[in-house]
């Protein structure tokens, strides 16, 4: 069972992006769940949001507390917060910035997680760019199918358009196929960087 778990702030699709990744999963024939977990529901407050992935029916219902997968959509939160909390030892961490995790004061979660399995993207500024709005999540979800491997940009894709319609559901699934490029292209470099090291 894969177990997800986003951290952002209210006002930012947090738990639109949990049930976004979930129909993305279905769409690939899995079984999935989402659920937010909510302290207080004002804009800015930190929320989290949960998924789980399943090739069989989930009947786990409490919050995720050992995920294998930490998207941060908000890079204020990572010293406010213990988002790293119960992170599996090869979990995969996406964070929404243009900064590097030596940049981010994270080398102790640099040296301690798989290299290829931590990466950032500015999905702020893509979704400014397609959306005219700072609104990450569906572009994270892009960056998210690029680092993992776990799921199709085009479930990606059919996920957003389930959600939303028209320019809003083009402009998003445009800035998550930017997001899934940059990932792809940030993962090539670091495969290269690899080989000659």
């Amino acid at each position: 069972m894969l177990q997800i778990r986003i951290h952002g702030r209210g006002g930012q699709g947090v738990v639109t992006a949990a049930e976004m990744l979930s129909i993305a999963a279905f769409e690939q024939g899995r079984h999935a769940q989402a659920f937010p977990s909510f302290g207080s529901e004002r804009t800015g407050a930190p929320v989290i949001a949960y998924c789980r992935i399943d090739d069989r029916p989930i009947r786990l219902r409490e919050p995720i507390v050992a995920p294998d997968v930490l998207i941060v959509q908000d890079p204020t939160l990572l010293h406010q917060v213990d988002v790293f909390q119960g992170l599996k030892p090869d979990g995969f961490v996406l964070i929404n910035s243009k900064k590097t995790f030596h940049e981010l004061g994270l080398a102790d979660i640099e040296a301690k997680y798989r290299h290829e399995r931590l990466t950032t993207v500015p999905a702020t500024e893509i979704a400014l760019k397609h959306l005219g709005r700072p609104l990450p999540n569906a572009v994270l979800l892009g960056g998210f199918a690029a680092l993992s491997g776990l799921i199709a940009l085009e479930a990606v894709a059919h996920a957003i358009r389930d959600k939303f319609s028209g320019k809003v559901a083009e402009g998003n699934i445009a800035a998550a196929t930017e997001a899934f490029a940059y990932i792809q292209r940030e993962l090539e470099e670091l495969k290269m960087g690899g080989q000659h090291a």
